[in-house]
């Protein structure tokens, strides 16, 4: 067995930006190995350990739930993607909903936008701002597009 670096609870968190209470639940809840121990208890990981919670970090981000992740933390880092068609299809889905999310935060944005733009703030102004220009539908119902 090749000697291997490991690290402690402490060194993982920084490493990772997590907090060692979050490491513990992760590993309570499976979605982490169960770490080694040393001789007086303390917890060691190792580098895949490290890689395993920045994955969960990652798709975390994206608004993954944690019970969702099980299958990608299930796969080696080094697997042909093509061998798990149904992580890929899982994948997709999951990128196709961001795609939405991303889109209606977009016109919350645009709509913003144009609010400060024209100096207008409150939805309940006039339609028509100094100039004649009037704010249509699809402006006003932006907010009415469910983030998902």
């Amino acid at each position: 067995m090749k000697d291997e670096r490991t690290f402690t609870i402490k060194q993982t968190a920084e490493q990772t930006g997590m907090t060692e209470d979050t490491i513990r639940y992760y590993e309570k809840i499976a979605l982490l190995p169960r770490a080694e121990r040393k001789d007086n208890g303390h917890r060691i990981y190792r580098q895949e350990d490290i890689h395993t919670l920045r994955l969960i970090a990652c798709l975390k981000k994206t608004g993954m739930p944690l019970e969702e992740m099980r299958p990608f933390l299930a796969v080696s880092a080094d697997t042909d993607p093509g061998e798990y068609p149904e992580l890929v299809e899982l994948l997709k889905s999951h990128r196709e909903n961001i795609s939405r999310q991303i889109a209606a935060l977009q016109q919350v944005v645009d709509f913003i936008d144009l609010k400060l733009e024209e100096g207008r703030y409150r939805r309940d102004c006039p339609d028509e701002k100094p100039g004649g220009k009037r704010v249509s539908p699809a402006e006003m119902s932006y907010f009415s597009v469910p983030a998902r």
